[in-house]
C-alpha cells in the first residue's frame, strides 16, 4: 500500500518522475535511477517575521527598446492582424495580467541614455526616425512614445519607473519630461500634453536619474556621476521615488562614493547583477550545457549574486544606517549568447529550466534581504535576455520563467519567515552548493507559504519539517536541464499539481531532481 503523503505527486509519481529527469539526461544511469538514495534535507519554520515585507515591486519587470522587445513582440500597432488593444498586443497583455505586474521600467537600459523624450510624443506620422546605436543600429520610428508606453501600463495596471537620460540630455530636458506627464496646471508642457490627447496627468512613482554611468550611461567616474545626480535630482520637483545609478560591474566604489557623496538626493539607489554562466566571451547558448555549467551558474546566484546584494547593503548601511535609502535591483536576469542566426545586437535567447532555477534562487535572495531591497527588474519581459514570454509573428510561447513567475504569486507582499535549515551539499567537480534553498513568508491573509529548490540535476531530495499541516501548490521541473518551450511544443515545461500531508513524523515534502516546489501550508 503506498504511503498517502502526495495526493496530486505520490511518492511513486515522484520517483517515476525522477526516473524520466535523470532517463533523459543521462541515459547511462537509467539502470542505477530506482537505487538512488533522495537526500535528506531538514527544515524547521519559525513564525517569526525574517525582515519587513517583500515588496510587489520586487517582482517587477523591463521594458527596454531593444530587438523585438517593444516591436513585434508587445507593440504590433493598432493596423495589424493580430488582435491587439491600441496596438499592444492581447495574448501577450493577457499573459502578463496573469503575472499581476507590479512596476515596469523603461525606456531602457542603454537605450535611455540615447533617449529624447520628445521624439516620441505627438503625431506618430511626424515623429522621427532614430538609429538605435545601441542596439543594433536599427531604425527606431517613436512609434511607442511616452503616451503608447503609459497606455501600457494603465492596461496592466502596473507602476510606471521611467529611466531618465542623464547620459546625453542636460537636466532641464529631464525636468520637463516628468512636468509633461506629471503636471495639472496650466502651464505650456501641461497643456501640450492635453493637446497630444492626455487630459489627466499620470502617475510616475518611480524615476531613474541616469542608467549605468559608470558605462553606456557616459562612462562616468563615481565622483563625477555623484555630483551629476545632485544636479540632476534638484530639478526633479515633482513627487517621484529618485533613483540614482548605481553598481554594475562588481565595483563596490561606485556604490560607496555615490552613498557617501549624493544620498541626500536620491531615494534609491540601483544594482545591476546578471548571471553569466562562463566568461563574457564565452557565455554559452541557454541550450546544450552539461552538469559543469548547470552547477557554475546556480553558483553564481547562490553565492555571486548573495555577495554582491550583502556587500552593497553593508555599504548602505554605514552611510544610511537608518535604511532611508533603498536598493533597486533593477536589471537582473540570465545573459546567454544569443541564439544562432539572430541579430547579435537584439539579445534573443532561447528560456530553458535553467533559467527558472536561476530565477526561483535570486527571489530566495532577495526574501533575504527585504530591509534593503524594495524592487527588482527582470531583463526584460518579452524576446529580450531572461524573457517572460517570446513570440514570432502571430504565435506567443510562455517559457519556464513566466511559470516561475505564476508560481511565485504568493509571496508579492508577503512577510518572509525565520527557518533554520540543514541541506546537504550537492556537488559537481569543484563546485559544492547546498542542494536544498527555501523560502517561507505569511501572505496578508495569514496564510504560508513555501518555496523550495532542488538544485541537484540528478537527485531528488526529501525535506522533513515536522509540522503537522498538509500542504498543497504546484512543482515545476522538466526531463532535461536544458528543457524549454518552443512554438511547436509551448507547453512542453509547465507547472504540475503537488501535494503533501504529514505522515507520523510530520510533513515531509519531496523534492524531484532540479526542480521548484511552491506550497501553501494549510490552516492549524
Amino acid at each position: 500500500m503506498l504511503p498517502t503523503h502526495h495526493a496530486a505527486l505520490t511518492r511513486s509519481a515522484l520517483a517515476a518522475l525522477s526516473t524520466l529527469v535523470l532517463l533523459a539526461a543521462s541515459p547511462c544511469e537509467a539502470a542505477t535511477t530506482a537505487t538512488i538514495t533522495p537526500a535528506e534535507a531538514s527544515l524547521t519554520l519559525l513564525t517569526e517575521a525574517a525582515g519587513p515585507r517583500i515588496e510587489p515591486t520586487v517582482y517587477g519587470h523591463f521594458v527596454e527598446h531593444l530587438g523585438t522587445g517593444v516591436y513585434g513582440g508587445l507593440w504590433v500597432g493598432p493596423q495589424s492582424r493580430i488582435p491587439n488593444t491600441r496596438g499592444w498586443r492581447n495574448d501577450v497583455l493577457g499573459a502578463l495580467r496573469r503575472l499581476k505586474v507590479p512596476v515596469i521600467r523603461w525606456p531602457g537600459g542603454c537605450f535611455a541614455d540615447d533617449y529624447d523624450w520628445r521624439d516620441g510624443i505627438g503625431a506618430p506620422s511626424r515623429r522621427p526616425v532614430r538609429l538605435n546605436k545601441v542596439w543594433g543600429n536599427v531604425p527606431d520610428d517613436n512609434r511607442v512614445g511616452t503616451h503608447e508606453f503609459m497606455d501600457l501600463a494603465e492596461q496592466l495596471g502596473t507602476e510606471v519607473y521611467i529611466a531618465g537620460n542623464m547620459g546625453s540630455m542636460p537636466p532641464r530636458a529631464m525636468a520637463q519630461w516628468l512636468e509633461y506627464m506629471t503636471s495639472d496646471s496650466p502651464s505650456a508642457l501641461a497643456n501640450e500634453r492635453r493637446r497630444n490627447g492626455r487630459d489627466k496627468p499620470w502617475k510616475v512613482r518611480y524615476f531613474g536619474v541616469g542608467n549605468e554611468s559608470w558605462g553606456c550611461g557616459g562612462h562616468m567616474r563615481p565622483e563625477y556621476a555623484a555630483d551629476l545626480h545632485r544636479q540632476y535630482a534638484t530639478f526633479l520637483r515633482a513627487p517621484v521615488v529618485r533613483v540614482a545609478s548605481g553598481d554594475g560591474e562588481g565595483n563596490e566604489r561606485v556604490t560607496e562614493v555615490m552613498m557617501q557623496m549624493a544620498r541626500d538626493d536620491m531615494d534609491a539607489i540601483s544594482l545591476h547583477h546578471y548571471t553569466v554562466p562562463g566568461p563574457w566571451e564565452q557565455k554559452g547558448l541557454a541550450t546544450g550545457f552539461d552538469r559543469q555549467r548547470w552547477a557554475k551558474t546556480l553558483q553564481e546566484v547562490t553565492t555571486g549574486l548573495e555577495e554582491h546584494v550583502a556587500k552593497t547593503i553593508a555599504i548602505m548601511n554605514r552611510h544610511d544606517p537608518a535604511g532611508r535609502v533603498a536598493l533597486y535591483v533593477d536589471e537582473w536576469g540570465m545573459w546567454h549568447d544569443q541564439e544562432p542566426g539572430s541579430n547579435p545586437g537584439f539579445l534573443y535567447q532561447q528560456n530553458t529550466l535553467r533559467d527558472a532555477m536561476v530565477g526561483a534562487l535570486t527571489f530566495n535572495v532577495f526574501h533575504r534581504h527585504t530591509d534593503r531591497v524594495k524592487m527588482a527588474n527582470l531583463a526584460q519581459m518579452v524576446n529580450v535576455l531572461q524573457a517572460l514570454v517570446l513570440t514570432d509573428g502571430p504565435r506567443m510561447l510562455l517559457t519556464p520563467t513566466y511559470h516561475l513567475f505564476d508560481l511565485y504569486l504568493p509571496f508579492q507582499g508577503a512577510t518572509p519567515l525565520k527557518l533554520t535549515l540543514q541541506s546537504p551539499r550537492y556537488t559537481e567537480g569543484d563546485i559544492s552548493l547546498p542542494a536544498v534553498d527555501v523560502t517561507a513568508a505569511r501572505a496578508a491573509d495569514g496564510s504560508t507559504h513555501l518555496a523550495l529548490v532542488n538544485l541537484d540535476p540528478t537527485r531528488p531530495a526529501s525535506v522533513r519539517t515536522g509540522l503537522q499541516q498538509a500542504a498543497t501548490g504546484r512543482v515545476l521541473t522538466a526531463p532535461a536541464m536544458d528543457s524549454h518551450n518552443t512554438f511547436d511544443r509551448p507547453g512542453h515545461v509547465q507547472p504540475a499539481p503537488y501535494a503533501a500531508h504529514p505522515g507520523p513524523q510530520g510533513l515531509t515534502l519531496d523534492l524531484p531532481p532540479r526542480s521548484i516546489v511552491v506550497v501553501r501550508l494549510a490552516t492549524p
